[in-house]
């Protein structure tokens, strides 16, 4: 899922999976029901999670007070060195404003939501709308002009009744 999905073809997008919340209290996208949600999934070690993905994310945080952003470390890959306490250092040293979870491991490679979601890999966003539909999954840089439209027409839709 590429593109902005419509909210006629959209689905119930699936609950967050997670062991752990950084820099938040938990919270479930039930929670967050009527309002636009954005995920930003990410490893720490990820390059273009560094360089695009977060930094991305935090501009959206910034900029869009009425969207909920939250980051979803999702590690699939250098397990021994992407621990609690290391995400927590780098959450303080990147300044992440917004919450962090930590996504739920079952044995499997890939984790519980990154597979709930159908993830390809880091970074990803996944957009979700006031309804609580999973609207938008895109795997890689996303262009900001096209990102701040999107958020635009999920935000001008009318509120959940």
């Amino acid at each position: 899922m590429d593109r902005l999905e419509s909210a006629g073809s959209a689905y119930p997008a699936p609950e967050l999976d997670v062991d752990r919340w950084f820099g938040g209290e938990p919270t479930s996208l039930a929670q967050l029901r009527g309002r636009v949600v954005m995920i930003e999934a990410f490893q720490m070690l990820c390059p273009g999670c560094l360089s695009y993905g977060l930094p991305q994310a935090q501009r959206v945080h910034r900029q869009f007070p009425e969207v909920a952003v939250i980051g979803l470390h999702t590690v699939f890959e250098h397990h021994g060195v992407t621990g609690p306490d290391a995400l927590a250092v780098f959450l303080s040293e990147f300044g992440i404003p917004f919450p962090v979870a930590v996504d739920r491991h079952d044995g499997q490679r890939m984790p519980v939501t990154m597979r709930a979601y159908d993830l390809q890999g880091t970074p990803s966003t996944v957009l979700i709308d006031k309804a609580g539909n999973l609207r938008l999954t895109h795997l890689g840089a996303l262009a900001e002009l096209s990102l701040g439209a999107m958020l635009g027409e999920l935000l001008a839709e009318p509120a959940v009744q």
